[in-house]
């Protein structure tokens, strides 16, 4: 996909960047989710406390899909699909978790702010493509057109999301 820029190759680092940033940290939850802190059972304990039923499919899902979007948005592989995964993360976690607490981070509970940002900057590379830093490009594959891109990358997040919320989102009444 080409990107007028005044700088040739400006746009492709700027998407390796951010999909560097944005692979490493969801790979780093998903790796947490599994090696540290209180390891899947941990993490499913804390699902069923917030109404996300069964917590250990749950656990194992989340955990799955952080470390998997991390490695193909590092590897600039599948990125429109991989973003899409990001974005559908993140607006579980804005459901399930910071909705209710406003959008400042620093709120009790904390804002939607930083998930909400996360979600919105997947967009770049899911609506851009990995660039030429990528397997995509080395590949030559989802080479579709930027409204195809940006399609896509909005409908698989926040179905994705929809579906997760609908099948797996029990939360109490006092929620």
């Amino acid at each position: 996909m080409n990107v007028p820029t005044a700088y040739p190759g400006s746009v492709d680092l700027v998407l390796f960047v951010l999909r560097l940033y944005l692979g490493t940290m969801i790979f780093a939850h998903g790796y947490r989710k599994f090696f540290r802190g209180g390891r899947l059972p941990g993490t499913a304990r804390w699902f069923e406390s917030i109404g996300v039923r069964p917590g250990s499919l749950n656990a194992l899902i989340a955990a799955t899909t952080e470390l998997g979007v991390g490695v193909l948005l590092v590897l600039g592989l599948l990125t429109t699909l991989a973003a899409a995964g990001l974005m559908s993360l993140m607006v579980v976690a804005i459901m399930t978790v910071h909705r209710k607490n406003g959008f400042f981070i620093f709120n009790k509970g904390e804002g939607i702010e930083y998930t909400l940002g996360i979600s919105v900057a997947s967009l770049v590379p899911g609506t851009l493509g990995a660039g030429r830093y990528s397997l995509d490009h080395v590949w030559n594959i989802l080479t579709w057109s930027v409204s195809t891109h940006l399609l896509v990358t909005v409908i698989v997040g926040l179905g994705g999301a929809a579906t997760q919320l609908a099948v797996f989102y029990r939360p109490s009444r006092a929620s």
